[in-house]
């Protein structure tokens, strides 16, 4: 593809702002790049204003690294020997751009979009079981990894930028998937990565505090999801979860919407619910007929998940019989909700995910029925982030457990015991359980899971919340292997070895 096909596109869409600077239609087009560091000889650069710096900056950069055209919200300097165009939105232009070098592929395929604060995850991973389940080869691409065919490819964020979004669908689709479940968060949808994606369906799975580090507020971080909804083109589906305060909004969009809840009326709803550490089962409503669901998912969260997951397969089309199937083969996610403990322990050792305050209050009410003794909970918060929801989790926790360790979740360039104090300052005697309840802390993350377990007794549940699937921990500039599920299962062979237990 040639520099003057692209720039034919973005004409075409009414984008441009002035006529190209120099010329270089003939030349062919390597790439798309946003960062000039990665620049390689036939990229187009696409110069985005960010938070610290202003991208056009570093166009000369670009250009000495070989880049054949410029495209920007700023004029061209008088002496550019390259192509320069402006254009009112780059980051728009950088989503056209991407869809149009990779050949659009979301076309060739069904993208199902999911956003929301909690159960994206494990949405997406359900909605590509039910695809795989009708013979239609789904890909992944979220927080817990990209997934292409058989390949999974660890994921540096939940939604890349759109070269990346882009070129990750080519491949699905050249690999041969009918089918994509994105995870699409509120960054990935303010900054326009996703722009000119045509979704055949988009989820709304809940709307709760979260990212007000990046968004100004409540109603920003709302608006920010809304636009996955206004995005979709005409006749794909919305489905939407009516529980959450923020559903109806969405609906009123009039965007072909389904709704799902358990406690309103809706046009998908489950039938009586029973809660174990084995799983679900339960029967769902739909217009189309009643379906029986099985799963080994647990607890009241998932119930939302596998309501959202559903609805999007019932609205498109596929069988009963998918989806029975596709729900039930999905044997759980990582790190969520993962049990790691096994039958030879006597204690349940669950590690997940949960790292805000309304995620972590789901997580503990879902195990304290599940619990046979003391709930205990294992959680930090990460540094260089929302701080405000730092003390709402520790009243949570206060609130929901009957003993905290509090330690270092990815402290960044915060001083962790600082973040601890502030969790603490969420739990008063106002929020605990009972006054017997106690509260230890320990920076050591690897030291607090350890203590846990050796403090749990015959039938506690131990819960380490916040990292779940991450392989890693962040501190100061260092990025460190760390894994919660390792960890755990290290502090419970400890736990075995010094009871005799083999």
């Amino acid at each position: 593809m040639t520099w003057g096909d692209l720039s034919a596109v973005l004409r075409a869409r009414g984008l441009l702002t002035s006529a190209p600077i120099s010329s270089s239609a003939d030349r062919e087009v390597t790439a798309i790049a946003y960062d000039s560091r990665r620049v390689e000889r036939g990229n187009v650069f696409v110069a985005l204003k960010g938070l610290q710096a202003d991208g056009t900056a570093f166009a000369r950069h670009a250009i000495e690294r070989g880049a054949v055209a410029i495209v920007s919200e700023k004029p061209a300097p008088g002496d550019v020997t390259v192509a320069w165009v402006t254009v009112g939105d780059a980051r728009l232009a950088l989503a056209v751009l991407a869809a149009a070098y990779y050949r659009n592929p979301a076309a060739e395929m069904q993208v199902v979009g999911i956003t929301g604060t909690n159960g994206k995850t494990t949405t997406s991973y359900l909605v590509a079981s039910i695809f795989e389940a009708a013979g239609i080869r789904c890909g992944l691409l979220g927080t817990v990894g990209y997934r292409i065919g058989q390949l999974t490819r660890e994921a540096a964020r939940t939604t890349p930028e759109a070269p990346e979004v882009q070129a990750l669908l080519r491949e699905m689709a050249d690999s041969g998937c009918g089918a994509c479940a994105m995870e699409v968060s509120s960054h990935a949808l303010a900054q326009r990565r996703v722009d000119d994606l045509p979704f055949a369906a988009g989820i709304f799975t809940n709307l709760t505090r979260d990212h007000l580090d990046f968004h100004a507020d409540m109603e920003t971080y709302f608006q920010a999801k809304r636009r996955l909804f206004e995005m979709l083109p005409p006749g794909a589906p919305s489905l939407i979860n009516l529980d959450d305060p923020r559903g109806q909004a969405l609906v009123e969009l009039g965007k072909r919407p389904v709704t799902f809840a358990i406690s309103r009326s809706a046009d998908i709803s489950p039938g009586p619910l029973s809660y174990s550490l084995e799983g679900l089962s339960f029967d769902i409503r739909t217009p189309r007929g009643t379906l029986h669901i099985t799963s080994a998912l647990v607890g009241r969260p998932n119930v939302y998940n596998i309501l959202a997951a559903v609805s999007a397969a019932t609205a498109l089309g596929l069988s009963f019989d998918a989806i029975e199937r596709g729900v039930r083969s999905l044997e759980g996610v990582p790190g969520r909700f993962q049990v790691v403990s096994s039958a030879k322990d006597e204690v349940t050792v669950v590690v997940d995910y949960a790292h805000t305050d309304d995620a972590l209050r789901n997580l503990l009410e879902t195990a304290r029925p599940l619990a046979r003794g003391r709930l205990i909970t294992v959680f930090g918060c990460g540094g260089d982030r929302d701080r405000t929801k730092r003390p709402l989790m520790g009243a949570v926790a206060g609130r929901l457990s009957d003993l905290i360790l509090i330690t270092s979740d990815n402290p960044r360039s915060e001083d962790p015991q600082r973040i601890i104090d502030e969790i603490r300052r969420g739990i008063t005697p106002d929020t605990v359980r009972d006054s017997s309840q106690r509260c230890l802390t320990n920076v050591d993350r690897r030291s607090a899971i350890s203590k846990a377990v050796e403090l749990a007794r015959p039938g506690d549940l131990v819960l380490i919340a916040g990292k779940g699937h991450e392989k890693y921990q962040v501190i100061g500039n260092q990025t460190l292997p760390f894994d919660d599920v390792a960890v755990a299962r290290e502090a419970l062979a400890r736990r075995r070895s010094n009871s005799g237990v083999c």
